[in-house]
């Protein structure tokens, strides 16, 4: 008798957590759809898997791919339900976070509102040192003086740190020793690098896509550690992957350490299968939409392709201005 093999997709909403099973063989699929448990996400995966697998009499042995989206990354972002975060940046780059562009996203609307930080001022410290725009040290940054700055945000209580330094995406090395630092005294504290997390020119958004990663950090670590560990004791023999917002796919590790990448992870999936069934329909212009409990998405799809952007914003203030949101890249 044929031996079949399996993929599974779990997708998990701020309502629902929908399971989709293939069989590699035949192509018969099975949908199983269960609700989502907020203060526990992988206790509906593990339900709903094993629920699925015993409904369609499939031995979790027989899985040989395991693929995973979800919006939990930006439903935290906008519930603002991640972890309490630090900022260290360079001398007279502390107010950044709120300062952004000088851009009025409506310049009409005299009681405009801006997003707030994910961190608030007085979570957020500075150190002397500075670069100049090619790199090179200015004023070298002393170690005592950054792990005194360290001290005192744990001592305030945060439980993740982002440090954004300028023209750190040149010349990385201050970002590195601090991130050393934190390593060495206090292994617990979440860290996020932005020469690490985005190492590109413009501050506001490199800091701002910084700090949203080190704020969910912590939540998305916890999760996806207990997801694997559940999955194994399931009896699924196979890796876990996560669903970029690129439309890829990445390992737990890199997940668990740039969980940003993560804030269109389900949405993307249903980019990707709404433009292929564009194209085996032969559909030139199609819309693809996705509602969810928390929030809705709609991507634009030419000829079978998604169109991309790499400028994106979560919160927004006003939901159908666009700039009243996080920055995020």
């Amino acid at each position: 008798m044929e031996q079949r093999t399996y993929r599974l997709g779990v997708d998990i909403g701020g309502t629902f957590t929908d399971i989709f099973l293939l069989c590699e063989e035949s192509g018969e699929v099975a949908i199983g759809k269960v609700l989502t448990t907020p203060r526990d996400p992988a206790a509906a995966v593990v339900n709903g898997l094993r629920d699925l697998l015993t409904e369609q009499g499939v031995a979790p042995a027989a899985v040989t791919h395991l693929v995973h989206g979800t919006t939990l990354i930006t439903n935290a972002i906008i519930e603002r339900k991640g972890a309490k975060t630090g900022l260290i940046t360079t001398t007279g780059f502390r107010d950044t976070l709120e300062i952004g562009r000088e851009r009025r996203y409506d310049i009409y609307d005299i009681s405009l509102e801006n997003p707030e930080p994910l961190v608030p001022r007085f979570l957020r410290r500075e150190v002397n040192e500075r670069l100049d725009h090619t790199g090179r040290v200015v004023t070298p940054l002393d170690p005592a003086e950054a792990l005194a700055v360290i001290r005192s945000l744990v001592a305030d209580g945060v439980e993740a740190l982002a440090v954004c330094l300028l023209h750190s995406f040149r010349n990385p090395a201050h970002e590195l020793l601090i991130k050393r630092l934190v390593a060495e005294h206090f292994p617990r504290l979440a860290c996020s690098l932005s020469c690490e997390v985005m190492p590109e020119i413009r501050e506001y958004e490199r800091t701002s896509t910084t700090v949203a990663n080190v704020y969910v950090k912590p939540l998305a670590r916890q999760y996806l550690d207990k997801l694997n560990a559940d999955l194994r004791a399931l009896g699924l023999p196979r890796d876990l992957f996560i669903m970029l917002s690129n439309g890829g796919i990445t390992s737990c590790e890199i997940a668990s350490e740039y969980p940003i990448r993560l804030i269109e992870s389900g949405p993307a999936a249903g980019a990707l299968a709404a433009s292929f069934y564009s194209t085996r329909k032969k559909l030139e212009q199609v819309i693809s939409f996705d509602m969810g409990g928390t929030t809705a998405k709609i991507c634009l799809i030419d000829h079978g392709t998604p169109l991309v952007t790499t400028d994106f914003e979560a919160a927004r203030v006003y939901r159908f201005k666009k700039g009243s949101g996080l920055p995020l890249k």
